[in-house]
């Protein structure tokens, strides 16, 4: 079936599905293939929980009911469907992609323009190559715009989801050492990172939301119209930071004003800066009032184990657990060390996917921290673990656990952080 044949069956029934546990009646199901799973094998049990129809890409799985239909690679198709659908929305698109805080920009900036317009953003970490057509697949005529979050762990993978998203708007958030065994090297990072601007060349009267304070973007997006933020005086939205203990606060103002607005947020950590000022310079573009940007910022909470505050009664948590690679890894460990606090702890885990700099990377953390002198520092996995350092280790997040019952720390702020893989959102929860 040609992708035009098939958007007029998405439009008969405008819901579609991966996975037999979320099949709602009269949608389709696309059987996916993963490592572990073969999507194919699903398609008679979908459409019996009440898909209308099941895309196959394998013969033996395509039914003669006419409920199956056949093509050639599931992935692809899901992936052709959604760009097609996208082309028929006529509203923009903002991209969004970067090593650290590109799910909190987008979650920022989609509560700014959410004061204004009727919105499409991703959900959660959807933001890989299944996740983007998924999302833009939920478009609808209501929507006025749409920011989609574009995630990448090796060369050509925002290539990739830039055409199918076909973004007239883009915003690299900042690039850092993260992923490193799958780019290579951090060249191939800022490269990769920069499919997004690269795309936004192709298209006539793009625009580019660029940090002025990040060198490696301002290079590499020299060519397009840029609208640049940070906390130079004369940018389009310039801002700066009047206090971070905890809570970030910030005053900012367009390049046509002369006072600026004083505005709070509920993030942990001087970092989150850069991310607030872009959702302030998105905001400000689209023309969302400045009050409005500010009653957003005001009112967005943490979620997902990223710069969450947790009172537990006994201690102050600073959970950052989501994920971490060097640069996020540092500057979460500078914010924390300059909350003024008398009693702080860090647990850090592991760093993943840092391929041959994994060594040399953990053991930079473990001299950072005998700097900061905490009064109690606790690291946890392989890496860590081999690196010199005077600190308590342990190999895993359960290890940990297990001390914690013993002698359970209490009256701290405690900074929780570590990739995801290391599940250091479980010493959060115990704690």
């Amino acid at each position: 079936m040609e992708i035009n044949g098939l958007y007029q069956l998405f439009q008969k029934y405008p819901s579609v599905t991966t996975d037999t546990r979320q099949c709602l009646p009269g949608s389709i199901f696309i059987a996916l293939k993963g490592s572990t799973f073969n999507g194919n094998a699903f398609a008679q049990e979908a459409l019996e929980k009440g898909c209308a129809y099941a895309i196959v890409d394998e013969a033996q799985y395509h039914s003669h009911t006419g409920k199956t239909i056949l093509v050639e690679n599931c992935l692809k198709t899901l992936q052709q469907l959604a760009n097609y659908h996208r082309k028929q929305m006529h509203i923009p698109v903002i991209g969004i992609t970067g090593t650290n805080g590109k799910t909190t920009t987008k979650e920022l900036t989609a509560a700014v323009l959410s004061k204004r317009y009727n919105l499409l953003y991703t959900q959660g970490n959807l933001n890989n190559h299944i996740g983007v057509p998924l999302t833009l697949l939920h478009l609808n005529p209501a929507h006025e715009m749409a920011v989609i979050e574009m995630g990448a762990s090796h060369p050509g993978d925002i290539k990739e989801l830039a055409e199918i998203a076909e973004p007239d708007y883009g915003i690299i958030t900042n690039v850092g050492k993260a992923h490193l065994e799958g780019f290579g090297s951090f060249e191939n990072v800022v490269r990769t990172k920069g499919e997004l601007y690269d795309f936004l060349r192709t298209r006539e009267h793009s625009t580019a939301f660029v940090c002025n304070e990040s060198p490696v973007l301002l290079k590499a997006s020299e060519g397009l119209h840029a609208v640049r933020y940070g906390q130079k005086e004369g940018l389009y939205v310039e801002g700066r930071m009047t206090s971070c203990s905890p809570f970030l606060c910030l005053e900012w103002r367009h390049a046509n004003e002369s006072n600026f607005h004083p505005a709070r947020t509920n993030l942990i950590g001087t970092y989150n800066l850069e991310n607030a000022l872009a959702a302030i310079a998105i905001g400000s573009y689209f023309n969302v009032p400045p009050d409005d940007i500010n009653r957003a910022l005001a009112d967005y909470r943490p979620q997902n184990n990223r710069s969450q505050l947790k009172d537990t009664g006994r201690n102050q948590l600073v959970i950052d657990a989501y994920n971490a690679n060097p640069s996020s890894m540092m500057a979460a460990l500078q914010n924390f060390r300059h909350i003024t606090t008398e009693r702080k702890m860090v647990i850090l885990g592991d760093m993943k996917e840092l391929g041959a700099d994994s060594q040399a990377e953990h053991q930079k953390i473990a001299d950072y921290l005998m700097d900061c002198h905490f009064e109690r520092t606790i690291l946890v996995g392989s890496q860590f673990q081999a690196t010199k350092n005077p600190f308590e280790t342990f190999p895993d997040a359960p290890a940990l656990i297990q001390k914690l019952k013993r002698n359970t720390p209490e009256g701290y702020w405690i900074l929780i952080k570590g990739s995801n893989s290391m599940k250091m959102a479980q010493i959060a929860n115990y704690l």
